[in-house]
């Protein structure tokens, strides 16, 4: 925790990063943060006491470059920081479907750069975030990798070709959960209930579930039939949602995303 890290480009996942970071042990005087902003990035001086710097002070001065920009954003700023990123720098990327030979093709022969897959999670400590060696990267590196990235929320190394199908689970995950709260909500609408009661209901039963998915040990079909009794409300809830093909829509879905991933790798934008 005494190496400088700086996070550039530092929107909403970049600052939970930031702050997961400082309250883990990281010394603000230890972070540096670019932002396209100058009143941003002042925002964030004030909020963690870090510094703020340009794009090139930060490959010139850090020990660990964490790049946070969109992806379509990602080639003009690494035009920027090649000139001034030595190879013994450890850069790692947050940017969805971007491989690291995109990264090592253009900055210096045999730089180190760790691909990772974070979500939104991050801004409440429960992120999953899933993380990927390029050819220059080293167990130390990983390691390093997921010190950072443990400060807000879990971590799980893959290898990069299970990356697309990572970003299509977890990346986008928290989103298809949301879907189905929303919808959850409407049917509670539906039924008589006002809409705060619906998603409090709905909310807490999520919350439960998960709880139970992660401490139980038991697969998510045993704990379904816990609470699914004969000719009870829940089987016949289930069979709704079978006979709608709501299985093979999520299946579909994830698709979808894995290979909107692929193309975001291959310039697709």
């Amino acid at each position: 925790m005494t190496q400088k890290v700086a996070v550039l480009g530092t929107g909403k996942i970049g600052e939970a990063l930031l702050s997961g970071m400082i309250r883990a042990g990281w010394a603000p005087a230890h972070l540096l943060v670019t932002a396209r902003r100058p009143e941003r990035a002042e925002e964030l001086r004030s909020r963690y006491g870090v510094t703020p710097v340009t794009n090139p002070e930060a490959a010139k001065s850090a020990d660990t470059l964490i790049l946070t920009v969109k992806p379509q954003d990602m080639g003009t700023l690494l035009d920027e920081l090649a000139p001034h990123v030595p190879a013994d720098r450890l850069v790692i990327s947050g940017a969805a479907g971007i491989p690291t030979s995109f990264f090592e093709a253009r900055l210096a022969v045999g730089t180190p750069v760790v691909r990772v897959m974070t979500n939104t999670p991050a801004l409440v400590d429960e992120a999953m975030s899933v993380i990927s060696a390029g050819t220059h990267a080293t167990a130390d590196h990983l390691a390093h990798t997921e010190e950072i990235f443990g400060a807000v929320g879990k971590t799980l190394r893959v290898p990069e070709s299970q990356q697309d199908a990572c970003t299509a689970l977890s990346g986008s995950g928290p989103a298809y959960f949301f879907y189905l709260v929303e919808a959850m909500t409407d049917a509670g609408i539906l039924l008589g209930l006002p809409r705060d009661k619906a998603h409090d209901l709905i909310v807490q039963s999520a919350i439960g579930a998960a709880v139970m998915l992660r401490d139980s040990g038991e697969h998510p079909v045993k704990l379904r039939e816990n609470v699914t009794s004969p000719a009870g409300t829940t089987i016949n809830a289930i069979r709704e949602l079978e006979n709608h093909g709501v299985r093979a829509a999520l299946i579909a879905a994830l698709e979808a995303a894995r290979d909107r991933s692929r193309e975001l790798a291959s310039g697709n934008n």
